[in-house]
């Protein structure tokens, strides 16, 4: 079976540096571009050897797209690119499951070097670990329901207007709401909303086009 390796980038001049990275790993295999997050869904759902995902989409911002991979394919490897390159970030996206964390300032071949690693069932990232996030353990124990109304939450929606977007009861609502704090150890909003930024990757200014990608090899 052709092996395929599927890029979810909303740079085209990223994508095209990633491909030709791929390229060098996986030689024989088909190199899949996406721009959102769900479109590398419908790729990844026809098959996958490893999923190459940007933090900062237009449907997507921060870790939380990557919890949704990681808990609907759990066997695939999902090697996060992005240019937030703080320790937090790379620690969290190791913490929740992503095999590889590849910063876009990172030259071509420490891209090779990643995906060589990952292809061959390792993991790389730019630091080491440093100290467990008990409060990302209780985030990742949330269902995709319950993170879809924390992330309403954190838009500042009230209980009906949360319904109303994602076609549930208010009561629906609020079950889910006391199954949130409960996970999360909270006892308001507040706390649950302070809680679920450390699901986010603030997005560098330089992140904000595509010319400092690097040139392909």
């Amino acid at each position: 079976m052709t092996q395929r390796i599927i890029i979810a980038d909303d740079h085209p001049l990223f994508r095209t540096a990633l491909s030709h990275a791929v390229g060098k790993v996986w030689p024989d295999a088909t190199v899949i571009e996406a721009s959102s997050a769900a479109a590398a869904r419908t790729e990844v759902e026809m098959g996958a050897e490893a999923l190459l995902l940007d933090l900062h989409m237009d449907d997507s911002q921060g870790l939380s797209a990557l919890m949704d991979f990681r808990q609907d394919f759990p066997a695939l490897p999902v090697v996060i690119v992005s240019a937030s390159e703080e320790q937090r970030i790379y620690t969290a996206a190791q913490q929740l499951g992503a095999a590889a964390f590849i910063p876009k300032s990172a030259s071509l071949d420490a891209m090779r070097d990643a995906l060589a690693a990952v292809r061959a069932g390792d993991s790389w990232f730019p630091e080491p670990l440093a100290e467990v996030d008990d409060d990302l353990a209780r985030i990742a124990s949330l269902t995709p329901a319950q993170r879809r109304i924390l992330g309403q939450l954190q838009s500042g929606l009230l209980n009906k207007q949360i319904a109303y977007e994602l076609d549930i009861s208010e009561a629906t609502v609020k079950a889910h709401i006391t199954a949130i704090f409960r996970k999360l150890g909270v006892v308001s909003r507040t706390q649950a909303v302070l809680l679920a930024t450390k699901l986010d990757a603030d997005q560098p200014a330089a992140d904000a086009g595509a010319s400092g990608s690097p040139a392909p090899a």
